[in-house]
């Protein structure tokens, strides 16, 4: 998961920067006329072919259908990026347009006066055009200071052919869900499958109960300190968690096993549900790797709904990808934000077509050939409510270490949901001093 970034560096390091980057305020090209948008991504054409030439239309078509202006690339590895993105930072010379991550790691940058902000260009007709939730990650203090480019939800995956040999339906409300699992535990089957090893797969499900029971804002409000994690919804949620685990609802040893063990119990028909981001929709898809039987036998549902609960079965939890900054002192910034502007509008619909990417964008399923599980989602996503962004990216790094210790505790029996919820509130606070 995303942790934020630090920018202190040592001053010898200030030096070689200079040296390191051709990226400045804005330039003219090399004639002497026109003008040069310096743009630095993270998909290098041997690594990412299919987004690198996406990348590479879209500059041919912006820089056609605007005379006088050409882009200037750098293509980085994801670390490599990272690394010098700091770099940058620490002298102010960032790429007129770059890649950003949402949350703790866009915060520094806009408080440090590094990202232009961006509502004048969500303003000019895209706001509308974004899956409602998606922006708001990229917002400090009221401002948005970058524009995503992908998005990943998270469904529960069940497998079809198991519900139907034990007539099950499909659950729309938790108690519906709680007979699916109470059925297959007596069956002698995992009704889900769950690697909690890393604890952020176990947040998920607790992100969810607490959205169904408390609403759409009374985690974000409990992490931004506008509310309280020991709010009645968030204890509840935690007592939920430890009634699936009483109920035998996740795998043998849970608790001790990764994702990737977790998943394979999935993939093998060995549980019947498993929650995780839209990253694996290949793997229910297109993955030749995975046998077509299963493929064929692969659904997702929405988290259902909670009795007397505040929440909405169309509000999901999930996170947006990278997104575009453009920097604060560019000396092209009206022509940077006018590329970032196109580079949204040309990026929705090539981007699962030709890579298999959710946009951030809504799409037009109507117009594009995709495996139905994508069709599903995008139109689930179009009528999305709400998106509340992954716990531990929302938190500070320490913070978030205490959230995924807590969630591990939570899952094996060793904390009191009152207590879980106490210690929650501790950190933050702390946090605030």
């Amino acid at each position: 998961m995303i942790k934020k970034a630090c920018f202190f560096l040592l001053a010898s390091v200030l030096v070689v920067s200079l040296a390191l980057t051709g990226c400045s305020k804005g330039a003219e090209n090399e004639s002497g006329s026109g003008k040069v948008i310096k743009f630095m991504h993270l998909w290098p054409a041997g690594s990412s072919k299919q987004h690198h030439m996406i990348v590479q239309e879209i500059i041919k078509e912006f820089e056609s259908e605007h005379p006088g202006v050409r882009v200037e690339v750098e293509v980085l590895e994801n670390e490599q990026y990272k690394n010098k993105i700091k770099v940058l930072s620490s002298s102010n010379r960032l790429p007129d347009v770059g890649f950003t991550w949402a949350a703790g790691y866009l915060k520094p940058f806009a408080k440090g006066n590094l990202f232009a902000p961006l509502d004048d260009v969500l303003q000019e007709g895209l706001k509308d055009d974004f899956v409602k939730g998606t922006t708001e990650a990229y917002a400090v203090d009221g401002k948005t200071y970058g524009l995503p480019l992908e998005l990943n939800i998270a469904p529960i995956y069940y497998n079809k052919k198991i519900f139907k040999e034990n007539n099950l339906e499909v659950p729309k409300t938790y108690e519906e869900f709680q007979h699916v699992v109470k059925t297959l535990e007596s069956k002698g089957i995992s009704p889900i499958a769950l690697g909690n090893k890393d604890a952020w797969t176990g947040s998920l499900w607790y992100m969810y109960l607490a959205d169904r029971i408390g609403g759409p804002k009374v985690l974000n409000q409990a992490i931004d300190r506008s509310g309280s994690f020991e709010n009645p919804a968030l204890v509840s949620a935690a007592e939920e968690i430890q009634k699936l685990v009483k109920a035998n609802a996740f795998n043998k040893g849970f608790n001790g096993l990764s994702n990737d063990e977790a998943k394979s119990e999935f993939l093998n028909g060995k549980a019947g549900m498993y929650l995780m981001g839209t990253w694996e929709l290949p793997n229910f898809t297109t993955n030749e790797e995975i046998p077509q039987d299963f493929r064929d036998q692969s659904g997702y549902f929405k988290f259902p709904t909670v009795k007397g609960g505040k929440g909405n079965i169309d509000s999901w939890v999930g996170g947006p990808g990278v997104g575009l900054f453009v920097a604060q002192n560019s000396e092209v910034k009206e022509e940077s934000k006018e590329f970032v502007k196109f580079f949204i509008e040309k990026w929705g619909e090539q981007s699962v077509t030709k890579t298999g990417v959710i946009p951030a964008t809504k799409v037009d399923t109507d117009k594009l050939d995709l495996p139905k599980l994508y069709i599903d989602v995008l139109n689930d996503l179009n009528q999305a409510s709400n998106i509340t962004l992954f716990a531990d990216v929302q938190m500070s790094p320490s913070v978030a270490e205490t959230h995924l210790n807590l969630i591990q505790s939570l899952y094996g029996n060793k904390i009191k949901p009152k207590d879980y919820a106490k210690q929650h509130e501790t950190a933050l606070k702390n946090e605030e001093n």
